[in-house]
């Protein structure tokens, strides 16, 4: 649409020249001109261009049936010997490149009749020269047929090109976001170097891996500059060396303090015309991570074992605990009745010890038919005034209980163990300053009460945040890795939900775990046990939260 402005424009300012020359022509030609070029200009500034290859429009009359009208009208009456039968490709061109093959084809032969009958009526009929006219007009319309034929053909190709580049485009766009998408959620690092053992790219798993928060996004990473990195520079070296992907096992130094220790993979890219390949793709998978996955495989497998061979151990010591009970019958001797009391006991002990197992490997109903309903700020008390005592705690532990009236239905005995576990978990790894753990209860909602276990430790490593809550998992090697586990058990076992976060407490940071209970409606149909006995409870490193919720109440303003 620009070209037709400006062929308009030039045909405007060549009908002036002629007009001040007086070179011949009639004087409305200039006007004729004019029209013509306010028309290109109305097309090119008020219309829409419609898609290629669409079938007869009112544009087209508005561009290619002006164009055919002043090029004819010009070459008709012109007087100054100027041939304007080229200008005809330009319409031709128009209606080929973007029309359909008949308006293309309609074009040429609109074009070609009309010199045919400018031919005619330019020279007398059989003379020589209409024969060499009627030649020439039909030597041109056959190249403008040529013309408008194989231009259409070519336009088509074009824009069926244009659309599968497109469409290849989207799908490797696509393509493209997936792979990156993938890339960054792997837990494995990937870090991409070239010969020069400079980092082109890397995951966010990688850059965690090798500085952690301090990783430069916006520069690019020299591997022989640091030398900490220096295993992984000599495994890309040995790489690109042998031309051929390597496994090994490579330490980083973070700092003077902190060393991990990789599994690394090495790939290089695909060579292209027999060139050696310039990218080393870098896979590094944590070796503290693959032994934890082998290590909960293994207590799993163990766990599975240990709970078939406890419930086949019930059986004989349910007969020893009968035996014993009918030889303290027959015995009256104070030592005898001392011994018959210390088998009751380990027999009792072994007892529990079963039931814990047999805990773990299934969650088991709770006994009786109705569901004991406890006062939660009452029972809270009685479970952390017991703890403190036995684990002489006075001032360290803080209790706030904010939940009055909150009744949840629990089984005393499970809630305590729940809130042991809890309460040993914090002492482990609080700081021992006054208040340095905190017991709170609060509603959250209208149908559920918190309870929370709150303590000033060291926030929780992101490979131990990982494990939050599984079976067998610990990172201290005298613990089993149960007593988490059984706590995310016995909430799931009364509908609650636990988890963790880390959390702010008058302007300290610390752990938290917390409980989410139902609010059980209603007077309690079972008292509170007064006095509540403390079995051993299991410690466990803190894991990874199981349970995702709404964001709980800041307690920033107890």
């Amino acid at each position: 649409m620009r070209a037709r402005v400006l062929i308009a424009l030039v045909l405007l300012a060549l009908q002036v020249f002629v007009l001040l020359t007086q070179s011949g022509g009639p004087k409305w030609l200039v006007l004729v001109s004019a029209l013509h070029l306010s028309m290109a200009l109305a097309v090119l500034f008020w219309t829409r261009p419609i898609e290629p290859g669409k079938p007869f429009k009112v544009q087209w009359l508005m561009s290619i049936g002006v164009d055919l009208v002043v090029f004819a009208v010009l070459q008709y009456f012109q007087q100054s010997g100027i041939n304007y039968t080229p200008l005809f490709a330009l319409p031709v061109l128009l209606a080929s490149i973007l029309g359909s093959v008949t308006l293309a084809l309609a074009t040429a032969a609109g074009v070609t009749l009309y010199l045919l009958g400018d031919a005619a009526l330019s020279a007398p009929l059989l003379s020589t020269v209409s024969t060499a006219s009627l030649l020439q007009a039909g030597l041109t319309g056959t190249g403008f047929f040529l013309i408008a034929f194989l231009a259409n053909q070519l336009a088509q190709r074009l824009a069926r090109e244009e659309v599968l580049a497109q469409t290849s485009q989207a799908a490797a766009r696509t393509q493209a976001q997936v792979n990156e998408l993938i890339i960054e959620s792997l837990s494995e690092g990937v870090l991409v170097v070239d010969r020069h053992g400079v980092v082109r790219n890397a995951n966010p798993a990688a850059q965690n891996m090798l500085m952690g928060d301090n990783y430069p996004h916006a520069a690019k990473l020299l591997l022989s500059a640091r030398p900490g990195w220096s295993g992984i520079a000599r495994l890309v070296d040995k790489t690109f060396m042998h031309s051929d992907g390597l496994e090994s096992e490579v330490r980083i130094d973070l700092d003077e303090l902190t060393t991990h220790r990789f599994f690394a993979r090495t790939r290089l890219t695909s060579s292209q015309s027999g060139r050696q390949a310039e990218l080393c793709v870098l896979f590094l998978e944590d070796l503290r991570e693959v032994e934890a996955k082998v290590r909960t495989e293994k207590l799993a497998s163990m766990g599975r074992m240990s709970a078939a061979v406890a419930h086949e151990i019930r059986n004989p010591l349910s007969a020893i605990t009968q035996a014993n009970a009918l030889l303290d019958e027959e015995v009256s001797e104070p030592g005898q009745k001392r011994l018959t009391r210390m088998i009751e006991q380990n027999a009792q002990r072994l007892a529990r010890i079963v039931d814990d197992i047999l805990n773990v490997a299934r969650a088991q109903p709770s006994q009786g038919d109705s569901v004991i309903v406890l006062p939660v700020d009452q029972t809270l008390r009685q479970i952390t005034h017991e703890w403190n005592k036995q684990n002489k705690a006075q001032g360290v532990l803080g209790v706030h209980p904010h939940a009055p009236g909150a009744h949840i239905g629990f089984d005393p005995e499970h809630l305590r163990r729940l809130l042991i576990n809890l309460l040993d978990n914090a002492l482990r790894h609080a700081s021992g300053r006054p208040s340095s753990i905190r017991v709170i209860s609060q509603p959250h909602g209208n149908d559920r009460v918190r309870i929370s276990v709150w303590s000033d430790g060291v926030p929780l490593e992101a490979s131990v945040l990982r494990h939050l809550f599984e079976p067998f998992f610990s990172s201290e090697s005298r613990s089993s890795g149960l007593g988490l586990y059984i706590c995310r058990e016995l909430c799931e076992r009364y509908g609650a939900q636990i988890a963790y976060q880390r959390s702010r407490l008058d302007q300290l940071e610390g752990n938290e775990f917390y409980v989410l209970a139902p609010i059980i409606k209603g007077t309690p149909r079972a008292p509170v046990q007064q006095s509540l006995s403390y079995p051993p409870s299991d410690s466990v490193a803190y894991t990874r939260p199981g349970l995702s919720q709404s964001e709980p109440p800041s307690l920033s303003t107890l």
